[in-house]
């Protein structure tokens, strides 16, 4: 059994000070610091910061080699930014690839204090058996949670997509599980969507209405929005995620709260195409349960908390339109949805709860307690967030910023698998 010691604990509902936590794989107990017993293995926090481990609710893996990748680039809508990059990236990605840039992701997210990830992958070179190769490198190497799917579509054998999304599906642990992935409503015609509706009954993960492209798109080829589209093949399921939702009408919120899916909120990366923010007001007005992903752009989780909470302000016209109430609940929603693909309990502070937590340095230059601590976390926890510890299922992955792995080799390793992807894609 391990303990933390001298800790600030916060979960984004309960504030303790001088408190410690014991835990093997999961949390045995909390309590204040005079009544500790001692553990045969402690971690001396000084008085920082213990929070859960953060989760992304949708991000891409494989963009991990996109980062200074040069390719001609004059994008005159959304089409043009997959067609022009992404989609000719994907399409050469192979096992060593995918294999690198999952070892590459999971150091960053573990410098980042990110626990679990919930991606959304596409390798035009290995389809059948690349959700393995992420799992192989993100959980049983780096150690991380991870939910994993392909991105079915037509630019791919849709049936070996489909059978790659049921193989991984039948695969699971409390590190790692399956969603059923689908790229967009612009990349799959009604035959797939009819097939995937038959072979496949449970929740699914995809982008919707990210751009106006798309909404346009299922609009003129199938007289239907993009949401109405997806019911019409019964694939809004429960416990569902559908990232963006940049452009959902009213009549599509309500359906997608009705059928009890989750919608990620991926603002970074919308401001960086330049497709719009989502309307988080008409999201809350129906009972959208909204989470917080971050679409591949980066590492920084904490940074994409911040945008999304200046971002949602900005989109509302007014400084109370998005509270730290509103922020709290997507972050709680995010540890919710997570939690159910893994069975597990994540995202509190509490026994039962799987030892998923990071230990960040803080001074707090004004008074803290246990109502502002929230305010701490937004203007100063997060305005400069360098994790010191980073444990996962009770295992320490990094202590005193320092990382238990070969990050120099593999980064070495990774830089030539980059250059020569970079080869191919400049041909």
């Amino acid at each position: 059994m391990k303990a933390i010691i001298n800790a600030k604990i916060f979960d984004y509902e309960n504030f303790h000070e001088n408190y410690y936590i014991t835990f093997d794989k999961k949390i045995k107990d909390i309590g204040p610091m005079e009544n500790f017993k001692g553990a045969p293995q402690i971690i001396d926090t000084k008085g920082n910061f213990v929070l859960p481990g953060f989760v992304i609710g949708h991000t891409h893996i494989y963009s991990t080699f996109a980062r200074g990748l040069n390719l001609p680039f004059n994008p005159l809508n959304f089409k043009d930014i997959l067609t022009q990059l992404w989609w000719k990236l994907d399409s050469q990605l192979a096992k060593e690839e995918n294999y690198y840039s999952a070892l590459v992701s999971g150091i960053e997210f573990i410098k980042n204090g990110v626990t679990t990830v919930i991606d959304h992958h596409a390798s035009g070179l290995q389809i059948k058996g690349s959700l393995n190769t992420l799992k192989n490198a993100l959980c049983d190497e780096i150690g991380l949670r991870g939910i994993f799917c392909f991105e079915t579509s037509d630019r791919f054998n849709v049936d070996e997509c489909i059978e790659e999304n049921l193989e991984f599906l039948k695969t699971q642990s409390e590190m790692h599980a399956g969603l059923f992935g689908l790229h967009a409503s612009l990349s799959l015609s009604d035959n797939t969507l009819e097939k995937i509706s038959k072979s496949y009954k449970g929740p699914i993960h995809i982008h919707t209405a990210e751009s106006i492209d798309d909404v346009e798109d299922s609009l003129s080829k199938y007289g239907l929005r993009v949401i109405n589209r997806l019911e019409k093949f019964g694939l809004l399921r429960e416990n569902s995620i559908l990232a963006h939702c940049v452009h959902t009408s009213e009549e599509e919120l309500e359906l997608i709260s009705k059928k009890n899916c989750f919608v990620a909120l991926n603002v970074s990366s919308n401001m960086n195409n330049a497709v719009g923010l989502p309307n988080y007001k008409l999201m809350k007005k129906h009972n959208v349960k909204v989470i917080a992903g971050n679409d591949g752009l980066g590492f920084n989780f904490a940074r994409e908390l911040l945008n999304l909470y200046f971002s949602m302000k900005l989109k509302g016209n007014s400084p109370l339109s998005f509270s730290f109430d509103d922020l709290k609940n997507i972050i709680s929603n995010t540890y919710e949805i997570a939690s159910k693909h893994l069975n597990v309990k994540l995202g509190k502070i509490k026994p039962g709860y799987v030892a998923d937590l990071i230990i960040v340095p803080y001074t707090p230059p004004t008074p803290l307690n246990s109502e502002n601590a929230f305010g701490h976390v937004i203007f100063g926890l997060f305005d400069n967030f360098r994790p010191s510890h980073v444990i996962v299922n009770g295992k320490i992955l990094m202590q005193n910023y320092e990382i238990n792995l070969q990050v120099n080799e593999i980064y070495k390793q990774a830089r030539k698998v980059a250059e020569n992807l970079w080869k191919k894609l400049n041909k």
